[in-house]
């Protein structure tokens, strides 16, 4: 009896514990990250904007003004473009590079170029835009100059409609690789090598052991990476912002940037809440659609 008496005061001990350690986190997350959240889709229905003292009730004239608004459909697709174009590319380049660095022998080459691709994602997003606006500038800018030596016609890479979101993608690319860099080599440093021993044992070529052993024993890591990047990618805005400001033509007006222009320099705030609504829909839909397809049932 006395013992069932000890356990039962430990247990009551460690929920003690449990309780009191969690609760200034879950405190600090409803107040800093669910309340906001909740608040924001709370004024998407309401006509508010902080110039004036009345915020009438609109039930969903915010939302259906969106489907009207020219600038919202733009953004909207040119969001989807963004994604659509830097997400694949930026999985399948980290992970080529990944396995690539992983191959080589010398511990200190393969330290030394994993640091430099990673060096990038340590940089502000928004200086590294200033910096690379600077190298697309059409008279004095780098890759200009470059292309004048060699004899070839300047490029407007940030004044032409067809080009401009390519540029922001090329620098959000060189930006952010690294960190999926350094993600897909843990994963590939964490599969035991006593499969890859067996394979060769067994006569297997790269391509089988690729498809068939590297990258399923990377799919837990390859979802980790794929939902992140997702995530941060439909929420893009400071390259945005200090490279295009959405232009020329809205171009390179996306979501995050036309949420910001409604709520800060408009003054619009139900208007951007409604925004900001859909975009946390999208990006829940795909989070949850990519972690049931991506789920793995697998241990090693």
């Amino acid at each position: 009896m006395s013992k069932v008496l000890t356990l039962y005061r430990q247990y009551r001990l460690d929920r003690r514990f449990i309780f009191l350690s969690l609760t200034p986190i879950l405190l600090l997350f409803l107040i800093f990250s669910i309340a906001p959240i909740v608040w924001g889709i709370i004024l998407g229905f309401y006509q508010y904007s902080a110039l004036y003292q009345e915020s009438p009730f609109i039930w969903f004239d915010n939302f259906t003004n969106l489907l009207k608004d020219e600038v919202f459909v733009k953004s909207f697709w040119n969001t989807f473009k963004f994604v659509g174009i830097a997400f694949p590319i930026n999985i399948v380049a980290t992970l080529i590079l990944s396995l690539g660095i992983n191959k080589i022998r010398s511990t200190f080459w393969r330290n030394t170029l994993r640091t430099m691709f990673f060096l990038p994602t340590i940089a502000p997003l928004s200086g590294s835009a200033i910096i690379w606006s600077t190298m697309y500038k059409n008279d004095g800018g780098l890759f200009n100059m470059i292309l004048e030596r060699l004899g070839l016609d300047t490029v407007p890479w940030l004044s032409d409609p067809s080009i401009a979101m390519w540029s922001v993608v090329l620098m959000t690319l060189w930006a952010d690789i690294g960190f999926n860099i350094v993600i897909f080599m843990a994963g590939l440093d964490s599969i035991p090598v006593q499969f890859y021993e067996a394979a060769r044992l067994d006569g297997a070529s790269r391509y089988v052991v690729f498809w068939k052993m590297t990258l399923p024993l990377l799919q837990r890591t390859t979802l980790f990476v794929t939902v992140m990047t997702l995530i941060s990618y439909f929420q893009m805005f400071p390259q945005f912002q200090v490279m295009t400001n959405g232009e020329p033509q809205n171009a390179t007006m996306v979501l995050a940037l036309n949420i910001y222009s409604n709520a800060f320099q408009y003054n619009n705030m139900g208007y951007a809440s409604a925004m900001a609504t859909v975009l946390l829909l999208i990006i829940m839909v795909i989070t949850l659609a990519q972690i049931r397809l991506g789920r793995s049932k697998w241990e090693y």
